[in-house]
């Protein structure tokens, strides 16, 4: 029977953080960047709320807000195609991938951008379902209601996998999907996953753990 793995992208695959980190060093020096980064992490939810804005325009509008100088606001979003994956991704997808799971991405970003990842990423991927389609960013439940209506699978072995409590755990949770918590930071869990991981070495084992073939 098919089985399902969804994944959120940046910050689960994709190495989101330093990516974006990187930008704000180059735009406002290393002494400021991290204060900048978590500012970042709080603009970002906010202009997504209503799900108007392209993920570009979020990150532009974003960087304005950051006071990026005149000109370089869209300098992010430009950087963002050139985001390396996390080292274990590619071999732990293609172990998950050989045991017969499909993959999916599910990922609060624009068409162009994902494109650009999965290029990176180097493993195919079965479905992919982005805000910039869809007109919704997660923790909305739109991703998750369009990848249903496309794939009809089934609840009880489909698995979630990502990196954000508040935008994939809690809202995988609220519709009963099992998740596989990927807590590179140390963080404490908020919103219960099903299972944590450090990274996604052993992913494998622990999505068969979860559905059995």
């Amino acid at each position: 029977m098919t089985r399902w793995a969804t994944f959120d992208c940046y910050g689960t695959l994709i190495d989101w953080n330093a990516g974006i980190r990187a930008e704000l060093a180059r735009l406002f020096g290393e002494d400021r960047a991290d204060a900048q980064l978590r500012r970042y992490h709080e603009l970002e939810p906010e202009l997504e709320a209503d799900g108007t804005l392209s993920y570009r325009q979020v990150m532009t509008e974003a960087m304005r807000r950051l006071g990026a100088p005149a000109g370089e606001e869209s300098g992010l979003a430009e950087s963002l195609p050139g985001w390396p994956p996390f080292p274990e991704v590619r071999p732990s997808l293609e172990e998950v991938r050989r045991r017969g799971w499909l993959l999916a991405i599910l990922s609060n970003t624009d068409p162009d951008f994902i494109a650009a990842s999965k290029e990176l990423l180097g493993v195919p991927f079965d479905e992919t379902v982005v805000a910039g389609e869809i007109g919704s960013y997660k923790p909305g439940l739109g991703h998750w209601r369009e990848f249903a209506a496309r794939t009809k699978a089934d609840p009880a072995r489909h698995v979630h996998v990502a990196a954000s409590l508040f935008h994939d755990i809690a809202p995988a949770r609220e519709l009963g999907l099992a998740s596989v918590w990927i807590n590179r930071l140390g963080e404490r869990p908020g919103p219960e996953p099903t299972v944590e991981l450090g990274d996604l070495t052993g992913l494998a084992d622990a999505l068969d753990a979860l559905v059995s073939e």
